[in-house]
């Protein structure tokens, strides 16, 4: 008997077909994607706010060269007007001088910093000239002044300020200078137990700010002898061209004054014209007058 029922279907395999894989296209990621977002876009800086901040580049440079240019010339202004030498060329033998070299100003190093000549009186008296010497060269420079004190009969100690001659210490400044004319007094007064009413300041060229100051502080000194008196170095410095780079009035502090402070100076003082090279008698009465017999 036929059989007229529905052929069966072939059952489906237990194993699972192979997936296929689509093929790999190198240009697909080249192609543009339709349905991919727009590329996101990048704010721009306004320019103006890069040129504020070059601008405030470059005035931040200016200042911090200029601040270091003052900086240079507040610790350099001291070469303006001082020109020390430490080449000692002669000593008070060329002369016929007999003297001592001596050394003084002892510094917390136990050092003693100062330099300079001890030239005896050919007498007994106590009575004594300190010479200060001009800002220019060093003690050398004023054995002629020396021999004209020593010739009325005087002791004479010539000394050399700190960064002068042999003398130790930094470069010379107004200040420093100033406090070793009165470190040289001291050793005057104490080492050589002088008497302060025995000593004559003598100050040549810019040594005449330092012996006026001096004697301002030590009004029991008797008399104040000033040759060449050179000081009130203000306007001379504001000439420099270093000087008109900076704020001069600020900066500029080594003026050794000198008109101001001797027109209120009390001490008796003698001005000598620059070429007196011989005692004169205006001199020799000076000297008798001021100090002690």
């Amino acid at each position: 008997m036929p059989n007229d029922s529905q052929p069966s279907r072939p059952k489906p395999s237990s194993r699972q077909q192979p997936r296929l894989q689509p093929r790999y296209d190198p240009l697909a990621r080249l192609t543009p994607q339709r349905a991919s977002a727009p590329p996101e876009m990048i704010e721009l800086i306004d320019p103006r706010w890069i040129l504020k901040a070059l601008g405030i580049i470059f005035a931040a440079a200016f200042l911090c060269a200029y601040a270091t240019v003052c900086i240079l010339f507040a610790r350099s202004q001291w070469q303006l007007v001082l020109h020390p030498s430490h080449t000692v060329a002669t000593t008070p033998a060329s002369l016929k001088l007999p003297f001592t070299a001596v050394r003084f100003g002892v510094d917390n190093t136990g050092q003693p910093q100062l330099t300079g000549w001890w030239i005896p009186s050919d007498s007994t008296t106590p009575n004594t000239a300190l010479i200060l010497h001009s800002g220019d060269g060093n003690l050398a420079d004023a054995l002629p002044s020396a021999q004209i004190l020593h010739s009325q009969h005087l002791n004479v100690l010539l000394f050399d300020y700190r960064g002068y001659g042999q003398s130790l210490g930094p470069h010379p400044t107004q200040a420093s200078m100033q406090s070793d004319a009165a470190t040289a007094l001291t050793y005057l007064t104490t080492t050589r137990s002088i008497p302060a009413d025995s000593i004559v300041v003598y100050g040549t060229g810019l040594g005449a700010s330092l012996a006026v100051h001096l004697c301002a502080h030590n009004p029991q000194l008797p008399a104040l002898i000033l040759q060449a008196p050179d000081g009130d170095l203000t306007d001379r410095a504001r000439h420099d061209p270093r000087s008109k780079i900076v704020p001069f009035t600020v900066l500029f502090d080594q003026p050794f004054p000198l008109a101001t402070p001797l027109s209120t100076l009390p001490t008796p003082h003698l001005i000598l014209n620059p070429g007196t090279t011989t005692p004169t008698p205006t001199l020799t009465q000076f000297l008798t007058t001021h100090l002690p017999h």
